[in-house]
């Protein structure tokens, strides 16, 4: 997170108030959020993958991207 420019607090923003949580592989959990970085302010989106069958649940990744076509999926 730290190399990426992703600090605690949005990690903890994208798991509390997700837009999308989808499964992942292995049995993680992603969960993602769309946000706005820098100046002019562009729209990214922010992944989490969570290992969630460890407990506590542990973060396992967290980054930023463009490509968010790619990873946002239809709701049902």
């Amino acid at each position: 997170m730290y190399r990426r420019g992703i600090s605690e607090d949005d990690v903890r923003t994208v798991l509390s108030t997700p837009d999308q949580i989808l499964p992942g592989h292995d049995g993680r959990t992603t969960y993602q959020k769309r946000v706005l970085v820098g100046e002019p302010a562009r729209s990214y989106l922010l992944r989490a993958i969570v290992e969630t069958r460890s407990e506590p649940p542990a973060v396992v990744t967290a980054y930023r991207t463009s490509r968010i076509e790619k990873y946002s999926k239809e709701t049902p």
